[in-house]
């Protein structure tokens, strides 16, 4: 399966925004799985980040995962105060304890306005970002949590599978 639609100014990315390998995940900031390949990924970016632009794309199961699509979107108005990625780590830095309050916290802690965090929050527009996110993994061939595209090709291994690989290719 190849991701569609290809990496684009709408998502979340870091690391080097010209490299030559791109990996995408799609993530649930409740899912376990996610939770234990985090570690991994920041491992991956502290050793690569120079070489690698990483993207993260919400992927929320939300049947299974009470407060998935609340994370998604605190991370979503986290992003409109320019803090994305500090929501993103401190939700999975704390993913045992996620509930709504609880993110609210998180905000306060990584130092967002809380007024305008709470006004955000309730945008649709964020709503909006986060199913389209999930529309396109579905579209992309994702049925679970963490999926990772290299290059626009689905990779079927786990982030510590991701790490060895490109640890045995990096130049």
């Amino acid at each position: 399966m190849s991701l569609k639609p290809s990496v684009s100014k709408t998502d979340h990315t870091q690391g080097n925004p010209g490299a030559d390998l791109v990996i995408v995940e799609y993530g649930d900031y409740q899912c376990p799985y996610c939770g234990a390949a985090y570690p991994v990924l920041k491992e991956l970016m502290n050793e690569f980040g120079n070489q690698i632009q990483f993207v993260f794309r919400n992927f929320p199961l939300s049947e299974i995962h009470e407060y998935a699509s609340s994370a998604a979107v605190a991370a979503e108005a986290a992003n409109v105060q320019g803090k994305f990625w500090e929501m993103h780590d401190a939700i999975y830095e704390n993913q045992e304890y996620l509930n709504e309050r609880f993110l609210f916290e998180l905000a306060e802690k990584i130092g967002l306005d809380l007024a305008r965090f709470k006004t955000d929050i309730q945008k649709a527009s964020l709503e909006n970002k986060v199913n389209d996110d999930f529309e396109s993994g579905v579209i992309s061939g994702v049925n679970g949590t963490p999926s990772f595209f290299i290059n626009g090709n689905k990779f079927n291994g786990s982030a510590t599978d991701l790490l060895k690989l490109v640890r045995e290719n990096a130049v």
